[in-house]
C-alpha cells in the first residue's frame, strides 16, 4: 500500500497532459497537410516552359570522346591544368630537341668532316686515346695482382681453418669414444 501512495504521490497530470497534446498535435498537422506534398509528381505539362525535360528522342553527348580506355579521357577532369603543364612541359622538350638536331645534325659528308675538324685536333686526339689506353692496361695489372694475392690469402686461410676443424673434431672423436 506505502507503494501505491508514493507512486500517487509522484503522479503528476501535467506528464501525462503533455504527451497526450504532443500525439494530438503530430496527428493533426499530419492529417490536415497539403495533398500535394504527399501526392504524385507533377506531370511535365505542369511544368513552366523554359524548364530542360529529357526527351528520348533526342541524342545527348555527355562527354566528347577523347581516346584512352573506354573512349573517354583517363585524366581526373580537376586536374586538367596539370595535364595541361605536362603537356607544355612535353612540347617545349620537343622543340628544344628539334633545334638540337638541326643545330647539331649533319646533311652531308663534307658537314660531318667539317664538325670533326672544329674539334679536338688530331694529334690531341691521338695522344688522349693512348693515354687511355694505357691507363686501362696498368689499372687491369693492378686489378689481376690484387686479384691473386687475395685470392691467395684466401687459400691460405682456408688451409689454416681446416687444419684447425679437423684437429677439434678428431679430438671430439676420441672423447666421445671414451665416455
Amino acid at each position: 500500500m506505502k507503494k501505491f501512495t508514493a507512486w500517487l504521490q509522484n503522479f503528476r497530470p501535467v506528464k501525462i497532459v503533455g504527451v497526450f497534446l504532443a500525439g494530438i498535435l503530430l496527428l493533426v498537422t499530419q492529417a490536415c497537410n497539403r495533398p500535394t506534398i504527399a501526392g504524385q509528381p507533377s506531370q511535365p505539362g505542369s511544368q513552366p516552359p523554359n524548364a530542360e525535360r529529357y526527351d528520348p528522342t533526342k541524342s545527348y553527348e555527355l562527354a566528347s570522346p577523347k581516346g584512352g580506355m573506354n573512349n573517354f579521357s583517363d585524366v581526373d577532369p580537376r586536374a586538367r591544368a596539370d595535364e595541361k603543364a605536362a603537356e607544355a612541359r612535353a612540347k617545349a622538350l620537343r622543340d628544344n630537341s628539334q633545334r638540337n638536331i638541326d643545330e647539331k645534325s649533319i646533311d652531308s659528308t663534307g658537314q660531318y668532316v667539317e664538325n670533326y675538324r672544329q674539334g679536338t685536333p688530331f694529334g690531341q686526339r691521338v695522344k688522349n686515346l693512348g693515354e687511355d689506353i694505357g691507363s686501362s692496361a696498368a689499372e687491369l695489372g693492378e686489378g689481376v695482382a690484387k686479384g691473386t694475392k687475395r685470392g691467395l690469402e684466401n687459400i691460405k686461410e682456408n688451409t689454416q681453418n681446416a687444419a684447425e676443424d679437423l684437429g677439434r673434431n678428431a679430438g671430439d672423436a676420441v672423447n666421445k669414444t671414451l665416455r
